[in-house]
Protein backbone atom coordinates (compact mmCIF):
# COMPACT_ATOMS: atom_id res chain seq x y z
CA UNK A 1 0.00 0.00 0.00
CA UNK A 2 1.44 3.33 -1.09
CA UNK A 3 0.95 6.33 1.13
CA UNK A 4 2.37 9.80 0.71
CA UNK A 5 3.56 11.94 3.59
CA UNK A 6 1.21 14.86 3.98
CA UNK A 7 0.69 17.58 6.53
CA UNK A 8 -1.49 16.54 9.44
CA UNK A 9 -5.07 16.30 8.15
CA UNK A 10 -6.59 16.94 11.55
CA UNK A 11 -8.45 20.19 11.01
CA UNK A 12 -10.77 22.34 13.10
CA UNK A 13 -14.37 21.17 13.13
CA UNK A 14 -15.68 24.12 11.04
CA UNK A 15 -13.42 23.01 8.19
CA UNK A 16 -15.80 20.14 7.41
CA UNK A 17 -19.51 19.83 7.91
CA UNK A 18 -20.79 16.81 9.79
CA UNK A 19 -21.82 15.20 6.49
CA UNK A 20 -18.37 15.86 5.04
CA UNK A 21 -16.74 14.28 8.07
CA UNK A 22 -18.87 11.14 7.64
CA UNK A 23 -17.91 10.86 3.97
CA UNK A 24 -14.25 11.65 4.53
CA UNK A 25 -13.88 9.09 7.33
CA UNK A 26 -15.52 6.43 5.17
CA UNK A 27 -13.34 7.18 2.14
CA UNK A 28 -10.19 7.32 4.26
CA UNK A 29 -11.02 3.95 5.84
CA UNK A 30 -10.87 2.32 2.38
CA UNK A 31 -7.21 3.36 2.11
CA UNK A 32 -5.60 2.67 -1.29
CA UNK A 33 -8.63 0.78 -2.65
CA UNK A 34 -10.95 3.79 -2.41
CA UNK A 35 -14.70 3.53 -2.84
CA UNK A 36 -17.34 3.95 -5.55
CA UNK A 37 -19.76 6.88 -5.14
CA UNK A 38 -22.77 4.53 -5.14
CA UNK A 39 -21.26 2.56 -2.27
CA UNK A 40 -20.70 5.82 -0.39
CA UNK A 41 -24.41 6.60 -0.66
CA UNK A 42 -25.34 3.07 0.35
CA UNK A 43 -23.03 2.91 3.38
CA UNK A 44 -23.83 6.39 4.70
CA UNK A 45 -27.57 6.42 3.88
CA UNK A 46 -27.25 10.16 3.22
CA UNK A 47 -29.44 11.79 0.54
CA UNK A 48 -27.92 11.83 -2.93
CA UNK A 49 -27.77 15.62 -3.16
CA UNK A 50 -25.99 15.83 0.22
CA UNK A 51 -23.43 13.23 -0.85
CA UNK A 52 -22.80 14.92 -4.19
CA UNK A 53 -22.40 18.34 -2.59
CA UNK A 54 -20.11 17.01 0.16
CA UNK A 55 -17.92 15.11 -2.30
CA UNK A 56 -17.52 18.26 -4.39
CA UNK A 57 -16.58 20.24 -1.28
CA UNK A 58 -14.07 17.62 -0.09
CA UNK A 59 -12.44 17.61 -3.51
CA UNK A 60 -12.16 21.40 -3.53
CA UNK A 61 -10.42 21.19 -0.13
CA UNK A 62 -8.02 18.59 -1.60
CA UNK A 63 -9.01 16.04 1.05
CA UNK A 64 -10.16 13.47 -1.51
CA UNK A 65 -9.56 12.83 -5.20
CA UNK A 66 -11.36 11.06 -8.00
CA UNK A 67 -9.40 8.25 -9.64
CA UNK A 68 -9.93 6.02 -12.67
CA UNK A 69 -10.80 2.41 -11.87
CA UNK A 70 -9.65 0.37 -14.88
CA UNK A 71 -12.36 -2.22 -14.26
CA UNK A 72 -15.22 0.29 -14.03
CA UNK A 73 -14.28 3.40 -16.00
CA UNK A 74 -17.80 4.82 -15.95
CA UNK A 75 -17.94 4.90 -12.15
CA UNK A 76 -16.83 7.77 -9.94
CA UNK A 77 -14.25 6.30 -7.59
CA UNK A 78 -12.86 8.29 -4.65
CA UNK A 79 -9.70 8.02 -2.60
CA UNK A 80 -8.41 10.01 0.38
CA UNK A 81 -5.69 12.34 -0.93
CA UNK A 82 -3.06 10.86 1.39
CA UNK A 83 -3.18 7.55 -0.50
CA UNK A 84 -2.03 6.49 -3.94
CA UNK A 85 -4.42 4.04 -5.66
CA UNK A 86 -3.46 0.38 -5.56
CA UNK A 87 -2.55 -1.50 -8.74
CA UNK A 88 -5.95 -3.22 -8.50
CA UNK A 89 -7.50 0.18 -9.23
CA UNK A 90 -5.00 1.61 -11.71
CA UNK A 91 -3.92 -1.61 -13.40
CA UNK A 92 -0.32 -0.75 -12.53
CA UNK A 93 2.15 -0.17 -15.37
CA UNK A 94 -0.14 -1.94 -17.83
CA UNK A 95 -2.59 0.98 -17.99
CA UNK A 96 -2.09 4.70 -18.63
CA UNK A 97 -3.52 7.55 -16.54
CA UNK A 98 -6.74 7.44 -18.56
CA UNK A 99 -7.22 3.77 -17.74
CA UNK A 100 -6.41 2.42 -21.22
CA UNK A 101 -4.28 -0.67 -21.76
CA UNK A 102 -0.68 0.15 -22.75
CA UNK A 103 -0.67 -2.35 -25.62
CA UNK A 104 2.48 -1.02 -27.32
CA UNK A 105 4.51 -1.13 -24.10
CA UNK A 106 3.21 -4.60 -23.21
CA UNK A 107 4.11 -6.00 -26.63
CA UNK A 108 7.58 -4.43 -26.44
CA UNK A 109 8.14 -6.00 -23.03
CA UNK A 110 6.88 -9.35 -24.30
CA UNK A 111 9.46 -9.24 -27.10
CA UNK A 112 12.22 -8.38 -24.63
CA UNK A 113 11.29 -11.20 -22.25
CA UNK A 114 11.03 -13.66 -25.12
CA UNK A 115 14.49 -12.65 -26.36
CA UNK A 116 16.03 -13.19 -22.92
CA UNK A 117 14.30 -16.54 -22.40
CA UNK A 118 15.64 -17.67 -25.77
CA UNK A 119 19.18 -16.54 -24.86
CA UNK A 120 19.02 -18.17 -21.43
CA UNK A 121 17.61 -21.44 -22.85
CA UNK A 122 15.97 -22.17 -19.47
CA UNK A 123 14.86 -19.21 -17.38
CA UNK A 124 13.00 -18.34 -14.22
CA UNK A 125 11.00 -15.16 -13.71
CA UNK A 126 13.86 -13.76 -11.63
CA UNK A 127 16.54 -14.46 -14.25
CA UNK A 128 14.37 -12.86 -16.94
CA UNK A 129 13.70 -9.84 -14.73
CA UNK A 130 17.43 -9.45 -14.03
CA UNK A 131 18.26 -9.73 -17.73
CA UNK A 132 15.70 -7.06 -18.61
CA UNK A 133 17.12 -4.73 -15.96
CA UNK A 134 20.71 -5.26 -17.12
CA UNK A 135 19.73 -4.48 -20.72
CA UNK A 136 18.59 -0.99 -19.65
CA UNK A 137 16.03 -0.86 -22.47
CA UNK A 138 13.27 0.32 -20.13
CA UNK A 139 12.96 3.86 -18.82
CA UNK A 140 11.04 2.56 -15.80
CA UNK A 141 11.80 -0.31 -13.46
CA UNK A 142 9.61 -3.40 -13.60
CA UNK A 143 9.40 -5.66 -10.56
CA UNK A 144 9.88 -9.42 -10.80
CA UNK A 145 6.14 -9.79 -10.21
CA UNK A 146 5.37 -7.55 -13.19
CA UNK A 147 7.85 -9.44 -15.39
CA UNK A 148 6.14 -12.61 -14.18
CA UNK A 149 2.84 -11.25 -15.50
CA UNK A 150 4.46 -10.78 -18.91
CA UNK A 151 6.09 -14.23 -18.93
CA UNK A 152 2.80 -15.91 -18.04
CA UNK A 153 1.13 -13.97 -20.86
CA UNK A 154 3.76 -15.45 -23.20
CA UNK A 155 2.78 -18.90 -21.98
CA UNK A 156 -0.83 -18.16 -22.92
CA UNK A 157 0.37 -16.86 -26.30
CA UNK A 158 1.94 -20.30 -26.81
CA UNK A 159 5.38 -18.71 -27.24
CA UNK A 160 6.81 -20.09 -24.00
CA UNK A 161 6.51 -23.41 -22.17
CA UNK A 162 6.09 -23.41 -18.37
CA UNK A 163 7.55 -26.36 -16.46
CA UNK A 164 9.14 -27.33 -13.15
CA UNK A 165 12.84 -27.98 -12.93
CA UNK A 166 14.02 -31.49 -12.03
CA UNK A 167 17.55 -30.18 -11.42
CA UNK A 168 19.03 -32.41 -14.14
CA UNK A 169 20.48 -31.78 -17.59
CA UNK A 170 19.29 -28.48 -19.04
CA UNK A 171 17.61 -27.73 -15.70
CA UNK A 172 20.86 -28.06 -13.70
CA UNK A 173 21.08 -24.29 -13.12
CA UNK A 174 17.54 -24.12 -11.71
CA UNK A 175 16.73 -25.50 -8.23
CA UNK A 176 14.56 -28.61 -8.26
CA UNK A 177 10.85 -27.79 -8.15
CA UNK A 178 11.31 -24.17 -9.26
CA UNK A 179 8.98 -23.02 -12.05
CA UNK A 180 10.93 -22.20 -15.19
CA UNK A 181 10.36 -21.32 -18.83
CA UNK A 182 11.78 -22.09 -22.26
CA UNK A 183 10.88 -20.93 -25.74
CA UNK A 184 8.48 -23.10 -27.69
CA UNK A 185 9.41 -21.82 -31.14
CA UNK A 186 12.71 -21.45 -32.97
CA UNK A 187 14.25 -17.98 -33.46
CA UNK A 188 13.25 -17.97 -37.16
CA UNK A 189 9.66 -18.85 -36.30
CA UNK A 190 9.58 -15.99 -33.81
CA UNK A 191 9.94 -13.52 -36.66
CA UNK A 192 6.54 -14.60 -37.95
CA UNK A 193 3.43 -12.78 -36.71
CA UNK A 194 1.70 -14.33 -33.73
CA UNK A 195 -1.48 -16.00 -34.92
CA UNK A 196 -2.42 -18.03 -31.85
CA UNK A 197 -6.01 -17.78 -30.65
CA UNK A 198 -5.00 -15.51 -27.77
CA UNK A 199 -3.56 -12.95 -30.20
CA UNK A 200 -7.02 -12.24 -31.60
CA UNK A 201 -8.64 -11.14 -28.34
CA UNK A 202 -7.67 -8.45 -25.83
CA UNK A 203 -6.69 -11.15 -23.33
CA UNK A 204 -3.73 -11.95 -25.60
CA UNK A 205 -1.94 -8.71 -24.66
CA UNK A 206 -3.24 -8.36 -21.11
CA UNK A 207 -0.47 -9.33 -18.67
CA UNK A 208 -2.94 -9.65 -15.82
CA UNK A 209 -4.94 -12.44 -17.43
CA UNK A 210 -3.43 -15.00 -15.03
CA UNK A 211 -5.31 -13.21 -12.22
CA UNK A 212 -8.55 -12.85 -14.18
CA UNK A 213 -11.40 -14.97 -12.88
CA UNK A 214 -15.22 -14.78 -12.68
CA UNK A 215 -16.23 -12.74 -9.64
CA UNK A 216 -12.69 -11.51 -9.02
CA UNK A 217 -11.33 -7.96 -8.95
CA UNK A 218 -10.15 -8.66 -12.48
CA UNK A 219 -12.96 -10.46 -14.27
CA UNK A 220 -14.16 -11.07 -17.87
CA UNK A 221 -17.62 -9.90 -16.75
CA UNK A 222 -16.31 -6.43 -15.90
CA UNK A 223 -13.59 -6.10 -18.56
CA UNK A 224 -14.41 -3.25 -20.92
CA UNK A 225 -12.01 -4.50 -23.61
CA UNK A 226 -13.43 -8.03 -23.61
CA UNK A 227 -17.00 -6.68 -23.84
CA UNK A 228 -16.09 -4.51 -26.84
CA UNK A 229 -14.41 -7.50 -28.51
CA UNK A 230 -17.57 -9.60 -28.04
CA UNK A 231 -19.69 -6.82 -29.55
CA UNK A 232 -17.30 -6.64 -32.51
Amino acid sequence: MSKRKRPDLKVPAPYMTEQEKILYNLIQSKQDLGIWSWDIKRETSLPDNVVDKSLKSLRSKLLIKEVVNVQFKGRKHYLASEFEPSSEITGGKWYNDQGFLETEFINFLKDQCLKHIRNLKIATVDTVANAVRRSRVLKIDCSSQEIGDIVRALVLDNDVIEMRSNGLGEFASVPTGRMCYKCRRSPDAMKEPRVGVMAWIPCGVCPRIARCMPGGTISPMTCEYYSKWLDF
